[in-house]
């Protein structure tokens, strides 16, 4: 069962986050840019499943691309929605078809008219190799067709992942020829009364149980 922890407060850019790349088993640091982010202690991220935020923070300022080619505004094409903000890439093997599997099951339990009042968006960290056409092709499979898929310049979507508090890093192949990208492991839950994050869930973690029990709060604009 996911116990919520409040956390105390947005960290300055001088702290670092601790990544994982997908499959890999290996840990790798990042530094933040400009930009705030945040961080829990180790004891809140092995024990909890959401992290309740002291200070939310706003949406990302991220225009890309979505899977049908379009133009993809994420605040103004989100605005007014619970949104559900997601880095990951489809060639991951386990954390991001997991997470988004995860939400998936939650999302079905929803009527429609609440589904119509939730986005939930998987932004890629690998766009070279997840154009549009591939993110279309393995969302509605691992996650749901309603979700949103969205790739583009990879210097825009680390710009705005670490003003979320997310690090990543650009894909890169190991001896082997294994291609993995390191990226945070959060889904990030803007509300939809004011666009900001108010609520912080760790990939794995988080169970659809989980999910399913905090949507209708979500929606309502309340945390878990």
């Amino acid at each position: 069962m996911r116990t919520p922890i409040a956390l105390a407060a947005a960290l300055t850019a001088t702290a670092a986050l601790t990544l994982t790349a997908c499959g890999s088993g290996d840990a790798s640091r990042a530094t933040a840019g400009d930009e705030p982010v945040v961080i829990t202690d180790a004891t809140a991220r092995n024990r909890a499943a959401a992290v309740v935020l002291d200070t939310p923070f706003a949406k990302p300022d991220l225009v890309l691309t979505d899977t049908r080619g379009r133009r993809f505004d994420l605040r103004e094409n989100t605005k007014d929605k619970l949104t559900l903000v997601y880095f990951g890439y489809t060639h991951c093997p386990d954390a991001c078809p997991l997470t988004m599997s995860n939400l998936a099951l939650a999302y079905k339990d929803l009527s429609q008219s609440d589904r119509d009042r939730l986005r939930v968006v998987f932004v890629t960290t690998d766009p070279e190799r997840d154009t549009p056409a591939e993110l279309g092709k393995w969302l509605p499979s691992a996650g749901h067709a309603d979700f949103v898929g969205l790739s583009g310049d990879y210097q825009a979507v680390e710009d705005a992942a670490r003003t979320v508090g997310v690090g990543m890093e650009p894909a890169t192949k190991n001896k082997e020829g294994k291609v993995t990208a390191t990226h945070g492991k959060t889904v990030l839950a803007f509300f939809a009364k004011d666009d900001k994050a108010h609520v912080l869930y760790h990939g794995d973690e988080a169970t659809a149980e989980d999910y399913a029990e905090d949507l209708p709060k979500l929606l309502k604009g309340q945390t878990p």
